[in-house]
Parts: structure tokens; C-alpha cells; sequence
């Protein structure tokens, strides 16, 4: 295996490994605290860090290959690298019992991995055929581990402790990682980056405008959770609403 694949596919658990080891002596019992986000110093840093980097590397990369990419090129991109994580959300609609959307999701992924030439092609959804969204956090939060504190892990971005703990597992069922660690192809992992980031542009202006863009990120992704968690039974988030908070707080002081 090349060094580059081995350091791209390894980094998920290097980063995960480090960051939760780390996590049991940072705790703090302050009342200002959000109960939610006992680690807010440090997840403060992390976000600063992510942020520097994003700035630095990842943004600039993403707006390049969206310009220079074909639309129809990017989104045959983007189902392909959707196709090959999949596995992670079968795994886990099995593992949550949910036998008949794991045998929907199991005929999907055979669907657009044949007749949609690897992937590239969303074969399915053209059918009509539903897309779910599970992983290894969600289970957990199904078994009984329903309340975890906020985490933002470095490079990775945001998360929960019970999340984190998730996707280590998940690095054995994401054919994203399977491919750069088991067959030396690290191609996928940097699509998969680049497509997520892609996708992140339109939110770009509300994090820059808001009065917090810390505060913004961890509520939108702990609101987004519990919806994906109860399985769409709580709201989404309100972006607007958030951003208007955020701007009487800006202007009262």
C-alpha cells in the first residue's frame, strides 16, 4: 500500500482514537456551561483549527474541481462515492432491526452497483426507490445511548461522543474507507471530501454573518441528529430563526 493511501484511509482513527482518550479529565461542572457541550473549550479550538483549515486547503480545492468539473461529471461523482458508503447504512438498518428498509436498501445498492455502472448512475432513485441514511451513532442511540455530549473533533468536524465512538466501526463498513486501506486506492476518500464540501457551499454566507458560527454549528448538527435519531419525528432546525437570535444578540450588545 502507498504511504499516502495508508495515511489518508488511517486518519478517521488516529483522529477519533487521540481526540476520545483524551476527552475523560476535560470535563467541567460550570453553570454557564451548555449541559450539552461540557467540553466547550476545547471543542472551541477544534472548530477554529477546522475552520483555519478549510479556509486554508479544503474550500479552495472544492471551489477549483466545482468550476472545472462538468455537472453532469460531478454528480455521477457524487452518487458514487454515495453508493460505495452505503454499506454502512445497511449494516445499520439491521442492526436497528429495521428488516424491511435494510432489504429496500440492500436492492438499492445492487441496483446502482449494476445496472448503475458502479454507481455512477442513481438507478434507483430514478425508480423510486427510497435513500436512507443510518450509522453507527444512530444505532447506539436506538441500543440506549440517547444523550452524549457535543464533540468536534479536529479535521473530521462535528460530532458527539456516542457519534465519535461510531465512526470507528463505521471505517470497517464505508467502501470510501475499505477502498483507500484494503486496495490502495485513495481517490474515492478525496472525491467523497470534496463532494461533502461541495455541498456545504450554500451554508457558507450563514456562518460568516452569524454572530457565533461556533454556536451555530454545534445546534444546527445536535437538532439534525436527534431529527435523523427519531427518525424524522422531531423538527429541523431553523436556520433563519437561529441567524435572527443571533443577530438581535449581536445588536443588543
Amino acid at each position: 500500500m502507498s504511504r499516502s493511501a495508508k495515511i489518508f484511509s488511517t486518519l478517521k482513527v488516529t483522529v477519533l482514537v487521540t481526540v476520545l482518550a483524551g476527552m475523560a479529565g476535560c470535563a467541567t461542572t460550570s453553570d454557564e456551561r451548555d449541559p450539552r457541550d461540557p467540553w466547550e473549550g476545547f471543542n472551541r479550538g477544534a472548530f477554529e483549527f477546522n475552520r483555519g483549515l478549510d479556509k486554508a486547503i479544503v474550500r479552495p480545492i472544492a471551489k477549483l474541481y466545482h468550476y472545472v468539473t462538468p455537472n453532469f461529471l460531478e454528480q455521477g461523482i457524487e452518487n458514487f462515492v454515495t453508493n460505495l458508503s452505503y454499506p454502512v447504512t445497511i449494516v445499520n438498518l439491521l442492526l436497528q432491526g429495521k428488516f424491511e428498509d435494510f432489504g429496500v436498501s440492500l436492492g438499492r445498492f445492487a441496483l446502482n452497483s449494476t445496472f448503475g455502472l458502479a454507481g455512477l448512475v442513481d438507478v434507483a432513485s430514478e425508480q423510486g426507490i427510497p435513500r436512507h441514511n443510518e450509522d453507527f451513532g444512530q444505532t447506539f442511540a436506538v441500543w440506549g445511548w440517547e444523550n452524549s455530549p457535543f464533540l468536534m473533533l479536529p479535521v473530521l468536524g462535528p460530532s458527539t461522543l456516542r457519534d465519535g465512538v461510531g465512526r470507528i466501526p463505521e471505517f470497517y463498513t464505508d467502501g470510501v474507507s475499505i477502498a483507500s486501506n484494503e486496495f490502495d486506492r485513495f481517490e474515492p476518500l478525496v472525491a467523497n471530501i470534496l463532494t461533502l464540501r461541495v455541498n456545504l457551499f450554500d451554508l457558507d454566507d450563514d456562518l460568516n454573518e452569524a454572530a457565533d458560527p461556533y454556536l451555530l454549528v454545534r445546534d444546527a448538527y445536535l437538532q439534525s441528529r436527534e431529527f435523523q435519531i427519531t427518525d424524522g419525528e422531531t423538527e429541523l432546525p431553523d436556520y433563519d430563526e437561529f441567524l435572527d437570535e443571533q443577530e438581535d444578540f449581536e445588536q443588543a450588545e
